[in-house]
């Protein structure tokens, strides 16, 4: 296919771009989109290169006046994995970025592209196949091949969202940044992501011409802990089959407040409210870390070939919360 690439120079070029051309699509490391552009399972007119952009709330990693941090749309996997301030505030979101793929789709992939990657289903992706979130009539997945799909939250569509990123960010409370050419929103990341009961065709909140420029997240609270765990089925550079990011804060050995996202289990990044209720006002000694795992999927309904993602969520969820509560975070 052929498209036109546009250099945008500035955020507001851009956003103008984008709302002109109904069918422009942005484009930063492309990691992503480059892919479903060769596979055809993408096909823009025009592309809106982002990497050319100066403006400083879409680059770098910087401190907010409050004690928290804000990640520009167009930094780096591998900018994140690096960041002292990162590594020692939230270690979850890290862990993640250290874990994602390669060190070569780190090094060009940024945090707004991972966010935005569409969904990694065998159907959707394979160019032969008109799947409903192609515009087709019906799921595949569900009477073919449905081994790293969902377990709950699926409406028609099974998919799981495939970034580790957003995991990490939901359970630190980050909140994402959406530029258009009338201005800017702030909106918590959980909301940034829809799943396919609200929309068969998209993954985000994004209308025509807005562009997600940067995360921003909240002071680490005292005495709080986070971690992220993947597992999947090669030793690296692979999606998780199921993740979880857990943050706990800990006040006078008792579990003050608890955060847990779990990742590959559903369209959307899943939080496990049963295991967080669980926690939260419990003595550390007396948290069975088994028990809060036990909690983390409420009614699960795998599909036949997914089932293991059930106990694998539980140990999962397990083994994060024993190493917070062992301090090893």
């Amino acid at each position: 296919m052929t498209f036109r690439l546009v250099q945008a120079t500035s955020l507001a070029e851009a956003c103008a771009l984008l709302s002109d051309a109904p069918d422009a699509v942005p484009v930063a490391g492309g990691t992503d989109l480059l892919s479903e552009i060769r596979d055809g399972t993408a096909m823009p007119d025009v592309l809106v290169s982002l990497d050319s952009i100066a403006d400083a709330g879409m680059n770098g990693i910087v401190d907010t006046a409050d004690g928290g941090l804000r990640i520009g749309a167009l930094a780096t996997i591998a900018e994140i994995a690096d960041h002292d301030g990162i590594h020692e505030r939230y270690a979850a979101l890290c862990q993640a970025a250290a874990g994602l793929a390669t060190p070569q789709v780190r090094n060009l992939g940024t945090l707004g592209g991972n966010l935005n990657q569409r969904p990694r289903c065998w159907y959707y992706r394979h160019p032969l196949t008109v799947c409903l979130k192609r515009g087709g009539d019906r799921c595949f997945a569900v009477q073919g091949v449905g081994k790293y799909l969902c377990i709950t939250g699926g409406d028609r569509c099974f998919i799981v969202h495939p970034s580790d990123a957003a995991v990490a960010l939901a359970a630190l409370g980050a909140s994402v940044t959406i530029a258009a050419s009338d201005g800017q929103r702030d909106v918590p990341i959980e909301e940034y992501f829809v799943g396919p009961d609200v929309d068969l065709m998209r993954e985000n909140i994004l209308r025509p011409g807005e562009l997600l420029t940067a995360v921003t997240l909240p002071p680490a609270p005292v005495g709080q802990r986070s971690v992220y765990l993947k597992a999947q089925e090669r030793e690296s550079g692979d999606f998780a089959l199921v993740s979880v990011a857990a943050a706990l804060t800990i006040s006078d050995a008792v579990v003050a407040d608890a955060s847990v996202v779990l990742g590959g289990v559903a369209p959307t990044p899943y939080r496990a409210s049963g295991t967080e209720e669980y926690l939260r006002g419990r003595a550390a000694a007396d948290v069975d870390t088994a028990a809060a795992g036990a909690v983390a999927v409420a009614d699960p309904r795998p599909l036949p070939d997914n089932a293991y993602k059930v106990p694998m969520a539980a140990n999962l969820v397990n083994r994060a919360i024993a190493v917070l509560l062992g301090g090893n975070s």
